[in-house]
């Protein structure tokens, strides 16, 4: 018997043959007490979903919580160094914000394309990364006047009209879109401008190989590709565009954030490239 069905079993010890639970009041108060002690049974074993009889339970991270972790450090972060990938709720979260500036920029007319890592995710996965902690996507600086979150978010943090926080980076010359003001899930929008047919900005992350200019000649035009559930706007070219970016081979051999901090153990790999016969040894903590 599990740490759950103990405590489960307690609760209905008490209560079997008392008449205690003959009103709606104190069933309420029962299944309340069964509900807070799963959930603290699922956050003692650092459980975030469970799927039962093909519903899904959450017991991680929402809008009106922070995210499940913290400060991002060396480009690692906490989940990692504990041997997991990126909580569900928090990839949830992500994929929701994402749409959400997806559909805010093209409503608005903004041009925009997927960059970096995401980049990476939905070419090998149609997906956010599964260790990936944020959303990267590039767009045209002369477009910020389109949409007036950006331009409102140059003079500080506002809150849209679903709940989600924009504002102006203090790091660098670039935007970022909160799950909410609580829960600080991301995406981060990089204002490009076109010079001598390169793309270029203001401000780069000295720390980040992938963050470097690039040929103007892989956004004429732009492509598309599936994203969340989603078509979104991509450079064209695409292997190309990613292997100027983080190196020939990238997309073939999958690497953590910041191999020099933390690498990714050789036995997850054939999970990333898709090899079924051997992902299928796969440690269930992944």
């Amino acid at each position: 018997m599990n740490l759950f069905q103990v405590l489960s079993h307690r609760i209905r010890g008490v209560s079997a043959g008392t008449g205690v639970l003959t009103t709606e009041h104190f069933r309420w108060k029962y299944e309340q007490a069964i509900q807070n002690r799963r959930r603290e049974f699922y956050r003692r074993l650092n459980i975030k979903l469970v799927v039962r009889d093909g519903h899904h339970e959450w017991y991680g991270c929402n809008r009106n919580t922070p995210r499940c972790f913290g400060t991002i450090i060396g480009e690692t972060p906490s989940y990692l160094w504990e041997g997991r990938w990126t909580p569900p709720c928090c990839l949830a979260g992500l994929r929701v914000t994402a749409r959400h500036v997806f559909k805010r920029l093209r409503e608005a007319g903004v041009r925009y394309w997927l960059e970096g890592g995401s980049l990476m995710g939905a070419v090998r996965h149609g997906d956010i990364l599964p260790w990936d902690y944020d959303v990267d996507i590039g767009f045209m600086r002369d477009d910020i006047h389109r949409l007036s979150f950006l331009s409102k978010a140059a003079a500080g943090q506002t809150v849209d009209d679903q709940g989600f926080s924009w504002e102006k980076s203090n790091n660098g010359d670039f935007y970022r879109v909160q799950y909410s003001p609580i829960n600080h899930l991301h995406v981060d929008l990089f204002p490009f401008y076109e010079r001598n047919g390169t793309m270029t900005k203001d401000s780069w992350f000295a720390t980040h190989k992938q963050d470097r200019e690039f040929p103007a000649h892989f956004l004429k035009p732009l492509a598309t590709i599936r994203f969340v559930d989603e078509l979104v706007s991509a450079p064209n070219n695409i292997h190309d565009f990613l292997e100027l970016k983080f190196g020939e081979g990238a997309i073939e051999n999958p690497e953590y954030p910041n191999p020099g901090v933390l690498r990714m153990p050789e036995e997850l790999r054939p999970m990333v490239r898709g090899d079924r016969e051997r992902a299928a040894e796969i440690p269930p903590d992944y």
